[in-house]
This record gives C-alpha cells, sequence and structure tokens, in this order.
C-alpha cells in the first residue's frame, strides 16, 4: 500500500482552488474595466471608508511597493482621491469619490452574486466552517517558522 500524505494534498487541493476562485474575480471585474487588485482597494474603501494609503497593502493582501501605482490608476479612472491627514502630514488617506461610490453600488451586487456561485455547492454552515478551518490552517502556518510576533501582526489577514 502506498501512503499518501493527506497534508501535501490538501495543500495542492487548497492552491488550486484559491487560484480558481481567484480566476474567477479577475473574470468577474474585468467586465468593469478594473484588475483583481484594483476592485479589491475599491472594496475596502466601499466598506470601511477612508484608509490610510500605507495601510491598503496589508488588507487587500498587495504590495506595499504596489499601493501607490494602484491608487495612482484608480484616481486617474475618477474612483478614488487622496486626502492629506491634518494631524500627521506623513499620512495620505485614499478615499471613494462620488464616481466610486456610484461605481461600486452598482457593481458589487452583481460580484457578490458571481461569488455566491463560486460557493453554491456549499451550504451556509459548510462555508463558516470552512472559514473557520481557513483560518487555523492560516495561524498555523503563520507559526510554523517560529515568528511568533509576525503572527500577532498578520492574524488580521484572516480576519
Amino acid at each position: 500500500m502506498i501512503f499518501q500524505n493527506q497534508n501535501l494534498k490538501a495543500v495542492t487541493v487548497l492552491i488550486r482552488a484559491a487560484d480558481a476562485v481567484h480566476d474567477a474575480i479577475k473574470r468577474d471585474v474585468a467586465g468593469y474595466g478594473l484588475n483583481a487588485t484594483e476592485f479589491s482597494v475599491l472594496e475596502l474603501l466601499y466598506h470601511q471608508g477612508r484608509q490610510p494609503i500605507q495601510a491598503i497593502g496589508k488588507k487587500v493582501l498587495i504590495a506595499s511597493s504596489s499601493i501607490t501605482y494602484v491608487v495612482d490608476k484608480l484616481e486617474h479612472k475618477g474612483y478614488v482621491e487622496r486626502e492629506a491627514c491634518k494631524e500627521d502630514r506623513r499620512v495620505t488617506y485614499a478615499l471613494l469619490t462620488k464616481e466610486g461610490h456610484s461605481l461600486m453600488d452598482r457593481i458589487f451586487p452583481e460580484h457578490e452574486l458571481q461569488m455566491n456561485k463560486v460557493f453554491a455547492s456549499l451550504a451556509e454552515d459548510e462555508v463558516a466552517e470552512l472559514i473557520q478551518k481557513l483560518k487555523k490552517v492560516g495561524y498555523e502556518a503563520q507559526e510554523s517558522d517560529g515568528a511568533e510576533s509576525r503572527k500577532n501582526e498578520e492574524k488580521e489577514r484572516y480576519a
């Protein structure tokens, strides 16, 4: 009998599933003239309001070096504007413009329907269980390199 390590199989399945979901998101938002990163930033600003540009990268899982470029593109499209912080000159906020809000009011419900289709084969309790189990895997992966401080910093990634 050949022993198959289920943990290694789980990694492969997880990565393939994540890639497939990411591809579904890319296809969906491409119809609105956006890439997945731009949509992620718009979605963050739509649901959480203005954000310090420096903090956006951690929240939408993109490299901090890319944030300025993405915000520039969204600003050029008229969806985002920058606002200087009055208390701290080092901080600049990104926030949705009226056009950005209007866009998200129009496209977010459609995006939500597309994501519902991605998870259509799971019951609501199965989705909740999936979320809980993926969080556990994520926390363990963070701990596996012994970087306890990094675990605490990045715990919000899975919130």
